[in-house]
């Protein structure tokens, strides 16, 4: 695998940490312990049977916390503290060919995990004002689903895998812009008067 292909799964490999950080540390961790993947040092840690374990398990409590509305915004803004380091060390031991970890590329990985946890979190954040709790159980399916098969192609085709995921974050982004815009706007409307006020009324002057 070329250089520019190890460069491009250390950068998904953080995207998918700012969403689902367990799911993506327990998925590279069980591809290298079935040989489907050759794992550089620093990230063989992840085949132990302890990582793969603890990762599991949180894994399946994210599935579930991640469904319930309130609970999943709560969950996000405490993941916020396990996304980024972990995104950070997951693409620079990626890029890392003999087990020392670049201070380029955990800032990197820092960065790409921010990016994708924040877009995930407005998203989430915009479905929980919704009445409808369908819309948030279908959004954390589809991240589930999104992640897997991302972590898949990327160990596959990783270009390809980077081109979804590029073009899918700036949908993503726009969309949110889009909504929380008209959200603003609506919310003005609500608070501006209901009529502009009129000019003032002068006091009339009393009777003799």
């Amino acid at each position: 695998m070329s250089e520019a292909h190890i460069f491009v799964i250390g950068i998904l490999l953080a995207w998918l940490a700012g969403i689902r950080v367990y799911l993506t540390v327990f998925g590279v961790g069980l591809a290298g312990l079935l040989g489907w993947v050759d794992l550089p040092p620093a990230l063989q840690a992840t085949q132990s049977w302890w990582v793969l374990g603890t990762s599991g398990a949180l894994a399946l409590t994210e599935f579930f916390a991640d469904k319930i509305p309130g609970v999943d915004s709560a969950w996000d803004l405490l993941q916020t503290l396990t996304r980024i380091p972990a995104g950070a060390f997951l693409a620079a031991a990626t890029l890392s060919s003999d087990g020392q970890l670049g201070t380029g590329a955990l800032a990197a990985g820092a960065g790409i995990a921010l990016t994708s946890h924040a877009l995930k979190a407005g998203t989430r954040a915009l479905l929980n004002t919704s009445p409808e709790p369908a819309s948030n159980w279908i959004a954390s399916v589809a991240e589930d689903t999104v992640v897997t098969g991302t972590l898949a192609l990327a160990l596959a085709h990783p270009w390809l895998a980077l081109i979804l995921v590029l073009s899918a974050s700036l949908v993503g982004a726009l969309l949110v812009w889009w909504t929380w815009r008209m959200l603003w706007r609506g919310m003005r409307r609500l608070v501006a008067p209901l009529r502009e006020p009129g000019a003032p009324v002068s006091p009339q002057s009393p009777r003799a």
